[in-house]
């Protein structure tokens, strides 16, 4: 399948719509735009006992837009709590070159040298779009979502979308909202440069990905980071209060 339109792609979330396809090999997507929507309030991540332990330990390695492509061939693969995908090729390829242009955005979490986990999203004015996350270890997904979620904090975001709801997600404190509801958060998170812009080759707007490695003093915030913001320095982060 040919990769869908970038500019496309970026007009459809603006106005609260996404792409899906039936499974992996499938030659066609489609625009969804669900009745109820999944957020997850960036004031409101549940952070149990045992995750902050988790993240203060630093049991992971967790970097941003360093395997942007490895992430979602990892979320694409069949496991055997889903087997199967909607991200198609044409979906795939979209959303690299959304990562090319600076929309798109990745968090890895590391096992050693191998790739365990993490996510991806699509980055448009103060709000994230999470498409997808995956966990090849024991809370590796919790993990990466709490570093997003800091890292949103950390960049001035103001929402989060998750799509839809699940019962992960409802444990780490998404919540579901009506349509009309999420229509004007996404609206007050899109600033008038991001509703026009929605153009590929324009700047990334309003949020700052890369604020935290920023904050943190990295020489490398320009770049694709691992950087040197530790576990701690997320939990003080998710624990503080707007």
């Amino acid at each position: 399948m040919e990769m869908l339109d970038p500019q496309l792609v970026l007009g459809a979330y603006a106005i609260g719509v996404f792409p899906m396809a039936d499974d992996r090999d499938a030659d066609s997507v489609y625009w969804v735009e669900p009745r109820t929507r999944a957020i997850l309030p960036l004031d409101g991540f549940h952070l149990s006992k045992s995750l902050r332990k988790r993240i203060s330990q630093n049991r992971f390695r967790v970097t941003a837009d360093t395997a942007f492509h490895r992430i979602i061939q990892l979320c694409a693969e069949s496991a055997e709590d889903r087997p199967e995908t909607w991200i198609n090729t044409g979906i795939e390829r979209s959303f690299m070159a959304l990562h090319h242009l600076g929309f798109a955005h990745s968090i890895e979490c590391w096992d050693g040298d191998e790739l365990v986990g993490g996510l991806y999203g699509l980055a448009l004015g103060r709000a994230f779009f999470g498409e997808s996350m995956v966990s090849r270890r024991t809370d590796a997904s919790k993990v990466a979502l709490a570093w997003l979620v800091a890292r949103l904090r950390a960049g001035g975001f103001a929402l989060l979308d998750c799509q839809f709801q699940t019962s992960h997600l409802a444990s780490l404190g998404a919540v579901e909202i009506s349509r009309t509801d999420y229509c004007a958060l996404l609206a007050a998170a899109l600033d008038e440069t991001a509703g026009s812009a929605a153009s590929v080759g324009a700047s990334p707007p309003a949020g700052d990905f890369f604020a935290l490695e920023r904050r943190a003093g990295s020489p490398l915030a320009s770049e694709v980071v691992s950087g040197p913001v530790a576990g701690h320095d997320i939990v003080q982060l998710l624990v503080q209060t707007s």
